[in-house]
């Protein structure tokens, strides 16, 4: 009687004495342990850095605003076009092209990034404003835009009205 408990198994019935293999559990564990280490680890890499738009800015972020020359930027994102808007000019709207690849053509974007920099050398931050039928593709590669066009605080929200 190893470990288990003998209830007096005599006339034909069984001994609750029962030997577990515990190998089977071992082998699962150790695959759902490394299973959930590289899961957490690419979460870590595929995070997007964006702030949400809106909100009360702290008088830090007002101050620093006051100093540099920088405009309220704001790209509505619709599955036909791209409209740029810096304060209260308008920028000519970009149609939506999709290459032979299916990918959206965003060359005509990154030229109107580059534009806008040569005005606004100091500016660092942009809303994007996109339609719910927007693609999720789409809208990453054009964070990707904004980040290498040299506006890294890309806040996003939803077209309002």
């Amino acid at each position: 009687m190893a470990g288990g408990m003998d209830l007096g198994g005599g006339k034909g019935k069984k001994s609750l004495d029962v030997a577990i293999n515990l190998t089977p559990f071992i082998d699962l564990m150790a695959v759902t342990i490394s299973f959930l280490i590289m899961t957490a680890v690419w979460t870590q890499i595929g995070r997007l850095q964006v702030a949400q738009a809106g909100g009360p800015a702290t008088e830090e972020e007002q101050k620093q605003e006051e100093q540099t020359k920088t405009v309220q930027l704001t790209l509505f994102v619709t599955p036909t076009e791209l409209r740029l808007v810096a304060d209260q000019s308008e920028f000519p709207a970009i149609e939506a092209k999709r290459g032979t690849n299916g990918k959206l053509d965003l060359a005509p974007l990154l030229a109107r990034f580059k534009e806008l920099k040569a005005q606004f050398p100091d500016q660092s931050a942009i809303t994007l404003q996109t339609e719910d039928k927007v693609k999720y593709d789409d809208l990453v590669r054009i964070i990707d835009q904004c980040i290498g066009a040299g506006l890294p605080q890309v806040s996003v929200s939803a077209i309002m009205g």
